[in-house]
């Protein structure tokens, strides 16, 4: 055999037994990034509510015993009745965390997807149990430009959110949407309450980040309607 020819035979070898190995690694640490990716969503669940400080570190044991005892995943229906969980593969049934302090809603928690400049934007919108006061907000993944639109993962930015009201003097639903700048200066006394501060150069991504939040709210209105008017029933009540 020429040695071009064991060049190749060893080269075709190489790949073949690398990509194996690639392959078993990538199979075996499937399930713990399974498990990193749901610790993950429920530690960004418990930031929404603030149940867990932006500045402190907890194990997988804290962040588990912690969601576990505050928070509930049910459904919302059109109607914006709340059910149980095991149903919210059955569209139009969509997802909804509960926070609950003594068998009592004290947030609810609205998951967010929506679309970026360069791709999804995700998170998670804590609203009070008042249902137009917003509690808190985290983005767990995006894709904005670092430096411009990507400073919608800095914690200044996300509290920007709370306590941002989704309705207007007249309780009627307006949303929450990022200002082209300061809110001081760019936006009128009586949409104050409705804006956050924008980020400088970045101007697409409050605008995507506006619009994605104002679609899937809109979705969420008729549970916030219940939270209102006090006529939220949790399943089986």
């Amino acid at each position: 055999m020429s040695d071009m020819a064991k060049s190749i035979v060893f080269a075709v070898c190489m790949c073949i037994v690398l990509g194996t190995l690639l392959t078993t690694a990538a199979t075996a640490l499937q399930p713990l990034q399974q498990r990193n990716l749901e610790l993950n969503r429920k530690k960004n669940v418990l930031l929404a509510v603030n149940l867990v400080s932006r500045d402190k570190s907890y194990t997988r044991e804290e962040i588990m015993t912690i969601y576990d005892k505050k928070i509930e995943l049910f459904g919302v229906g059109q109607t914006g009745a709340i059910v149980e969980d095991d149903k919210i593969s059955e569209e139009p049934v969509l997802p909804i965390y509960l926070y609950l302090e003594n068998d009592a809603i004290n947030a609810y928690i609205v998951p967010i997807d929506t679309q970026g400049v360069w791709g999804m934007i995700s998170g998670y919108l804590a609203i009070d149990k008042d249902g137009s006061t917003v509690k808190g907000f985290t983005i767990t993944r995006h894709s904005e430009t670092p430096g411009l639109g990507g400073e919608i993962e800095r914690q200044w930015f996300q509290e920007n959110f709370e306590g941002k009201k989704i309705v207007d003097k007249n309780g009627t639903f307006v949303s929450v949407r990022v200002a082209r700048g300061e809110v001081e200066r760019q936006v009128p006394e009586e949409d104050k309450p409705h804006y956050v501060d924008g980020i400088s150069g970045a101007t697409l991504t409050g605008k995507y980040l506006s619009e994605g939040l104002k679609q899937i709210l809109s979705k969420y209105e008729p549970v916030s309607i219940r939270f209102r008017d006090n006529r939220v029933e949790m399943p089986g009540e």
